[in-house]
């Protein structure tokens, strides 16, 4: 009975250990292919011959200053651009055309129309604002020193809706939003110009007195001639004139979130955020953005500041989803859709 025991004992102990001799092997394969595969994609993805990866990840992290130095580890200045040098958007207003000036009705509904957009990798929102001369410019009452959320400046000016406008300098990574890029008019004045001359043109995003979109490169003493009375600087424009400006590429960015707008030529006004960096959206090329605005109607359009910034108000609350893990980013500048001109929507 006792040599029994022990047989059964050692039979017992030979097959724990056998277990645990095999999930150590396993655990050391793991452990192999996570290291294998930390080593080896940067190489496949920077190297390998798959083109459309490598534009999209090159083009993620060169157009984020945060998230430059990937690129520039395995990648010199020249192979980046030779990468993504057919990708970016072309503005035919560098080269001298004029943006072509829309006549539209004065008299415009009050509606604002809400959709959902579904892409392959991608979830947003696409506001429609009837009145394009309801579109005004916001900006942080902390500026330059702090930005302010969408929804504070917003709620600070009365405004029915909003998205994110314009981008900001961000000094030591902090995310405070209040240096912007370039300009901010208001009301017809120029309350912030970054580079104090008014004859250097600059990428911009700008409504006239009678509610037209002004996009692509244009000068503040230019913009003035036109009646401009709001606008930021952002850029590339993704259509002018009813023509795309991405032709070839998916735009030279990469896939992030993103906030972009435009006007139909009746004067409507389209403004689009997509949600990315979470597990229901990665977020959008400029290629899909400008696609989703062409296919709304859009003739002219432009791009405004994406990633963490990408938000949307309306009626008291975020109606996206922002990727920062503190919900709303602050941000220099927004721009605000203003209550109806009957006084209720």
């Amino acid at each position: 009975m006792a040599n029994k025991r022990k047989k059964v004992v050692k039979n017992v102990r030979k097959k724990a250990n056998s277990k645990f001799t095999l999930l150590k092997r396993m655990l050391i394969f793991l452990i192999f292919e996570i290291v294998f595969t930390a080593i080896t994609m940067p190489i496949l993805v920077f190297y390998g011959p798959f083109e459309t990866v490598k534009r999209t990840v090159v083009g993620a992290s060169w157009n984020t200053l945060r998230h430059q130095f990937i690129a520039k580890a395995f990648l010199s200045d020249e192979a980046i651009a030779r990468i993504l040098g057919d990708s970016y958007a072309v503005d035919p207003t560098v080269s001298g055309e004029k943006i072509q000036m829309l006549e539209f009705d004065a008299n415009h509904s009050d509606n604002i129309s809400i959709y959902d957009i579904d892409g392959i990798n991608f979830q947003g929102k696409l506001m429609i604002v009837s009145d394009p001369t309801r579109i005004t410019v916001g900006y942080s009452s902390k500026m330059p020193k702090a930005g302010e959320t969408t929804s504070e400046i917003a709620r600070r000016n009365g405004a029915i809706a909003a998205i994110n406008a314009g981008g900001f300098m961000d000094d030591g990574w902090v995310g405070t939003g209040g240096a912007p890029m370039g300009f901010i008019i208001h009301d017809g004045e120029v309350v912030y110009n970054q580079l104090k001359s008014e004859s250097i043109k600059q990428d911009t995003v700008a409504f006239t007195d009678t509610g037209m979109l002004i996009v692509g490169k244009h000068s503040i003493s230019q913009l003035k001639k036109y009646g401009v009375k709001e606008g930021v600087s952002f850029g590339p424009p993704l259509i002018v004139n009813g023509k795309p400006t991405i032709t070839k590429g998916d735009g030279g960015w990469g896939i992030a979130p993103r906030t972009a707008i435009g006007q139909r030529k009746n004067g409507e006004v389209l403004l689009l955020v997509i949600d990315g960096r979470n597990i229901n959206s990665f977020g959008a090329t400029l290629k899909e953005v400008q696609d989703i605005l062409l296919e709304y109607g859009a003739v002219n359009a432009s791009n405004l500041d994406g990633g963490s910034s990408t938000t949307m108000y309306y009626n008291n609350q975020v109606i996206n989803k922002p990727s920062d893990k503190l919900g709303e980013r602050m941000v220099p500048s927004v721009f605000l859709v203003g209550p109806s001109k009957g006084g209720q929507e």
